[in-house]
């Protein structure tokens, strides 16, 4: 990696990624570290950053829509009987230290902020490693503590009153093309499908990449799949789906995603070769 602030994330020595950990972002966008652009081994990137239909889409990282009513995500909130608001409620995702800086990854330690008060701390790990010539993995663990002394709940627009908008947790904004993607899993295709199933692993598709979602961990798998193709390419782990999420003073949660990022449009049973080989111990 170099850079202070856009360490540049290798395999094998060629770039794939760039992280960027203090973005000069208005407050509404809820500032955060990110990953943008992210590209295949042939170098198609695969990430949008602030596209027009959603501002507050940053790339790859993690994004909440509601922690204890604060927006760590972005743009408006949803409020209950009322709709998408525009509040003045958005929180921030600080930088604070690298733990360990390689050019295949990295440990930070970050502090998220709401109104002057900082309620979680998170450890983020990320890997990338090489699975063959033509695909690679991003292997991105979060861990976050409750650093207030009461219960901190996490809720999304669903658990809020919108039906199918379990978004918040990890969150990868995908590169948009012409046509819609193709979203399938080992049993199910379609987004209408695959939103809000449980599966061990999910496949975006585009043009010329396939983005490969997997729960690395049991806990992880047991979070739905949030999922969206005709409006625009993103997929993301529900950590609030049916009801809100409650972590205990000192409590921790952790999540870990590894996604498979390959050139070519893989079937399922291409998908499913590269996620054992990325998640395999």
């Amino acid at each position: 990696m170099t850079g202070t602030d856009s360490p540049v994330l290798r395999v094998a020595g060629r770039p794939v990624g760039r992280y960027v950990t203090r973005p000069e972002l208005a407050p509404r966008l809820s500032p955060r570290p990110y990953l943008h652009p992210v590209t295949t081994l042939a170098g198609t990137a695969v990430t949008e950053f602030s596209p027009a239909d959603h501002l507050h889409h940053l790339g790859v990282g993690v994004a909440v829509p509601d922690v204890e009513g604060h927006n760590f995500w972005g743009g408006r909130t949803y409020v209950r009987d009322q709709g998408p608001t525009e509040l003045d409620n958005h929180g921030a995702q600080r930088h604070a230290a690298f733990q360990l800086r390689d050019p295949d990854g990295f440990v930070e330690e970050l502090r998220w902020v709401a109104a002057g008060t900082e309620l979680l701390r998170e450890r983020r790990t990320v890997a990338a490693t090489e699975l063959t010539a033509t695909a690679w993995a991003l292997d991105f663990t979060f861990s976050l503590t409750n650093v207030t002394p009461d219960p901190l709940t996490i809720g999304s627009p669903a658990t809020n009153g919108r039906p199918g908008a379990a978004y918040g947790g990890f969150f990868w904004r995908a590169r948009k093309e012409s046509a819609a993607p193709r979203v399938f899993t080992a049993d199910r295709e379609g987004e209408p499908e695959v939103h809000g199933a449980r599966a061990d692993w999910l496949a975006l598709a585009g043009d010329t990449w396939t983005l490969v979602f997997a729960g690395a961990t049991e806990r992880t798998r047991r979070d739905p799949w949030f999922v969206r193709t005709e409006e625009y390419p993103g997929v993301g782990s529900s950590l609030a789906h049916d009801e809100r999420l409650v972590v205990a003073p000192d409590d921790t949660l952790v999540r870990r995603i590894v996604t498979v990022v390959a050139d070519g449009r893989l079937d399922a049973d291409g998908a499913a070769t590269l996620v054992r080989k990325a998640v395999s111990p």
